[in-house]
Order: C-alpha cells, then structure tokens, then sequence
C-alpha cells in the first residue's frame, strides 16, 4: 500500500506527517524540511525558506493538501484556485513552481508566464484564447505586466479573455477546473488592466494570497 505520507526525492525519503491507514496528519515542520530539500534540487544550493514567510506558506501548504479545516481557518476556498501577489522578488515564482510537488497524486499544473501566452497570441491569433482557455490546469506567471497584444493590427487585451474563457469553463466544469496566478499588482491596479469584468470573474475564480507590501527581494 502506498504510503501518501511519504514522498522520495534524490533517493531520501521525507515524511510529510503521520499515516493512520485511511487519513494523513501533516506536520508543518516537517513539510517545510521536505520543501527546503525539494526547493534546494530545482533552483539550486541558494534556495531556502523564509522565516517571514510563514504564514504564507501555512496558507499555501493547506491549499494544495486540500487540509478543509485550516483551509477553513484562512477563508480558502478549495474549489478555487490561489493568485499569489506581493512585490517583485518575494519569491511568489519559486513557490509556486516547489508546491506542486507537495501533492502528487494530484492533477499538476503547468507554469506559463503571461507574456508568453500574448507572444503567442501575436503571433497566431486567436487559437492562443482556445489554446490557453481550456480544460488544463494552469498557473499564469506575472499577471498584469505581460506586453499589449496586437494581430493583425487589432489590439486585445490577451490575459482577460484567457481568464473570461477559464471562468466560463469553471462554471461548466462544476468547479472542477484550476486556475491559478501570480501578480505584482493589487486588486485596484488589476481592475484598471483588465476592468471590472474580468476583475469580478477574478474574485469567484481565486482565493487570494498576498505577501507584505514590504517583504524584501530574495533576488539581492
């Protein structure tokens, strides 16, 4: 029987918690000893965790463990999916790339920045809204500062038709579909890129997450 508390990386095994036979009891500490590891294998030696970043991370890891009653606790809707916001180099990027690794057994995401998904849109049109806008599971990097995109000299606004195509998909699917975003902008700087509309279907397709305004740039 696999045991889900356990997760193997590089040939250690890290234990996430305790496996009574039906049901796993996380422990956060020792989750957080697994992802400095996990962290450290794909953005190399320099990578660890923050103290500061707690209560982030405590939200996140109860996330993506599908954990109902911390989730609960935090006002997260499992349902949803996480716009991860906060300053330029806070490390919104790097986490969400590390905590897909938390849950395996679940349906992975694909990291896609948001500047790509409108490179594409220039170049081939339209089917980049199809492409982007379907039943895959998606976390689009650096919402809001991706360049304007423009085809066959007419202008779209790329992002908010991507994510008006998600929200449609979401409802059909019975809230089965995952959605997820990181940004540098607040809510009113995101409803002035994309407008109220898209700024509303946000609310319903997200859970929020936001690092302090003043959480300092790991990148230094």
């Amino acid at each position: 029987m696999v045991n889900p508390s356990k997760i193997t990386e590089g040939g250690v095994e890290y234990s996430l918690g305790k496996f009574d036979g039906s049901y796993v009891h996380y422990d956060f500490k020792k989750i957080l000893i697994y992802l400095n590891a996990k962290g450290k294998l794909l953005f190399g030696k320099q990578f660890k965790i923050y103290k500061e970043d707690k209560t982030i991370l405590l939200k996140l890891i109860s996330y993506f463990l599908r954990d109902k009653d911390n989730c609960k606790k935090y006002g997260l809707d499992i349902e949803k999916g996480i716009l991860l916001s906060g300053p330029v180099g806070c490390g919104k990027t790097s986490l969400m790339k590390l905590l897909r690794h938390l849950a395996p057994r679940q349906r992975p995401y694909e990291m896609i920045p948001c500047r790509n998904v409108t490179f594409s849109f220039n170049h081939l049109g339209y089917k980049t809204i199809e492409d982007y806008g379907n039943t895959k599971f998606f976390c689009f990097d650096d919402l809001g500062v991706e360049p304007p995109g423009r085809f066959y000299g007419k202008d779209l606004n790329v992002m908010g038709e991507v994510l008006l195509s998600r929200y449609e998909l979401y409802l059909e699917t019975r809230k089965r579909l995952k959605t997820h975003a990181t940004t540098n902008l607040n809510a009113e700087e995101l409803e002035e890129r994309y407008g109220n509309r898209v700024r509303s279907r946000m609310r319903e397709l997200f859970n929020l997450i936001a690092f302090e305004k003043s959480s300092r740039d790991k990148r230094e």
